[in-house]
């Protein structure tokens, strides 16, 4: 009897989308650091990432990097990663996983991180269009009970 369905014990994590929707994710959100650009630094990151058994990128390892902050930003960029994991049977496996992230310096010098601004609060009031009158509730009638107990 042939198996047309492949088994497999333990499952690998996938990110959602694909490879195509990686790469797609690590350029979005990749800001070229400063030293680099006043450096003129160009090349690839090497970076190993462990995934656990929820998704979530909980270590990165700098295999071949660059310096001048491209290193600490690739790291940056692949902690903000989310990967889905089905279950393992009720294994907690600890995934290991690489990838590299290419610096390309860019034309004109990279804009500064985005400084939190603080949110404005917007406050409404609400009136009711006619006034509400409260309904009169009836009270049940009390029934009482008187129990006679003889020794």
């Amino acid at each position: 009897m042939a198996k047309d369905k492949k088994t497999l014990f333990i499952h690998q994590p996938q990110f959602k989308g694909g490879p195509k929707e990686l790469t797609k994710f690590i350029y979005a959100n990749l800001r070229y650091p400063k030293e680099a650009f006043e450096a003129g630094v160009e090349g690839t990151v090497f970076i190993e990432y462990d995934i656990d058994y929820q998704g979530n990128v909980v270590a990165t390892r700098v295999l071949q990097g660059l310096g001048y902050g491209c290193d600490e930003e690739a790291c940056r960029v692949v902690q903000m990663m989310k990967f889905d994991v089905e279950r393992n049977r009720g294994v907690h496996v600890l995934f290991h996983q690489k990838v590299k992230v290419l610096f390309k310096k860019p034309k004109q010098a990279p804009a500064p991180p985005p400084i939190a601004q603080p949110q404005m609060q917007v406050a409404y009031t609400v009136t009711p269009a006619a006034p509400v009158v409260p309904k009169t509730e009836e009270k049940p009638t009390e029934v009482t009970y008187n129990y006679t107990i003889r020794l």
